[in-house]
């Protein structure tokens, strides 16, 4: 990892510190699109032959009911699934806002309900190893919300077969579908929906590259289907002090750097701090990692921050806005006030980014390259959309009407200030003949 040191630092130096890797979308979506293009003319049999294609089985049946399937595993595993599960439910049910009612003014009320998305799709990554905790992660507030259609793809082994951890998180938030496919073309499949997969409204889920561009591409396509956040490689950015225990802050560096090549990591540390024995123990801890070559390629491309103090290092943190910030720091408590960009902080000493990755009860999927600053991670509130309503009685078309007419006739907008006007003069019908009724 190269060094710098904050004080020093020009703005273009420190501009260059927060750009993260240029991704190549212009070529990722040339190699996308006719996948995309073919998923939709061709359905089940464009899936299928991509799946084949780049994951080496043809998956039969392409789409599985978990309800239907048994699921074996270790009692060990099924505790810690469990107890995870239950953790993140807890969380996830307390996300709930009661519905709004307003009344603006006299006569006039206006609400707001929230409403689940019928139909979701959830992508788990796969291929190196299976992946639970994403399912739980997706899955969990989409059954809390009250999703009617859970629908999961996530790419089969090389036996055609969905894993058990899986296929039982599946199992216990009520899944509806599983498709035994990754890769764009299982993007297309739940965007345009095929004879065998159903379509749904959004998508969630990391993923690689094509993945990524399929859901961008997508979400702007007469598919009709959103996704949840742009998503660029893994980060996490920690800040460190004199009190951080050294084998700690370099675990934590490579949990994340483990990702893969392209995983973003950042040391911020103050001049206290002993920087020597946390890049000895990377070293140290590197060497026992089974994906040690993904690891060490991550930390060529990273960089430590030597700043003159932790308000400082925070300063960085905001501008930098981290997937996932770690504050290992005497005064983390204080610091963690003063986070304005970031997708998920882990605060104090004992506080491992591997919580929130599996049990914690937050939520793991984040907005990474850089936007924390404006996209929150996936909650509860991502599985649903919310419903206004207005309420207008006589009395408050009286007050109101007039405000309406002026602004409409400011616009030009006849028609908006006659459907005011007719039902003022209407009012004012109703009004006479009551009174020559008297």
């Amino acid at each position: 990892m190269k060094t710098y040191n904050y004080s020093s630092l020009t703005r273009s130096e420190t501009d260059k510190l927060l750009k993260r890797p240029k991704m190549d979308f212009a070529s990722i979506f040339g190699t996308v699109q006719p996948i995309l293009d073919a998923v939709e003319s061709e359905g089940d049999e464009a899936v299928l032959r991509y799946t084949e294609q780049f994951d080496g089985v043809w998956p039969n049946p392409l789409v599985i009911n978990p309800a239907e399937k048994e699921v074996k595993l270790d009692k060990k595993v099924q505790h810690a699934l469990d107890r995870a599960i239950n953790n993140i439910f807890f969380f996830h049910r307390e996300q709930f806002t009661p519905d709004l009612e307003v009344e603006t003014m006299s006569g006039v009320i206006c609400s707001r309900v929230a409403k689940p998305i019928e139909r979701v799709g959830l992508y788990i990554p796969g291929g190196t190893a299976p992946l639970p905790s994403t399912t739980m992660m997706l899955g969990i507030p989409a059954m809390v919300a009250g999703c009617k259609e859970i629908v999961i793809s996530t790419p089969p082994g090389s036996n055609g077969e969905i894993p058990e951890s899986v296929l039982y998180v599946a199992k216990k938030i009520g899944a509806t579908a599983i498709i035994k496919a990754g890769g764009a073309q299982a993007i297309a499949g739940m965007a345009f929906g095929t004879e065998s997969i159903p379509k749904v409204d959004k998508i969630f889920g990391p993923g690689n590259q094509y993945v990524t561009a399929a859901k961008m591409i997508l979400q702007n396509s007469e598919a009709m289907v959103s996704i949840d956040m742009p998503a660029g490689p893994s980060e996490v950015l920690v800040i460190a002090d004199h009190t951080a225990e050294p084998a700690f802050v370099a675990a934590d560096l490579l949990s994340q750097a483990e990702h893969g090549s392209d995983s973003q990591v950042v040391l911020a540390i103050t001049e206290s701090a002993d920087l020597d024995a946390i890049q000895k123990e990377t070293e140290a801890q590197l060497k026992n990692l089974p994906r040690n070559e993904f690891a060490q390629n991550a930390l060529n491309n990273s960089f430590t921050l030597i700043t003159k103090s932790t308000e400082e290092a925070m300063a960085f943190s905001n501008l930098y806005a981290p997937e996932h910030l770690i504050i290992n720091t005497a005064d983390a408590e204080e610091l963690a006030g003063k986070v304005e960009n970031a997708g998920s902080v882990f605060v104090g000493p004992w506080t491992a980014e591997s919580m929130g990755d599996y049990a914690s009860g937050t939520n793991h999927t984040l907005p990474t390259y850089g936007y924390a600053r404006m996209y929150s991670g996936v909650s509860l509130q991502s599985f649903q959309k919310f419903i206004t309503l207005q309420r207008v009685s006589e009395d408050g078309l009286r007050k109101l009407g007039p405000v309406v007419e002026t602004l409409a006739e400011l616009e030009g907008l006849v028609g908006h200030k006659q459907a005011v006007s007719l039902r003022l003069a209407k009012l004012k019908e109703m009004s006479e003949a009551a009174k020559s009724n008297v």
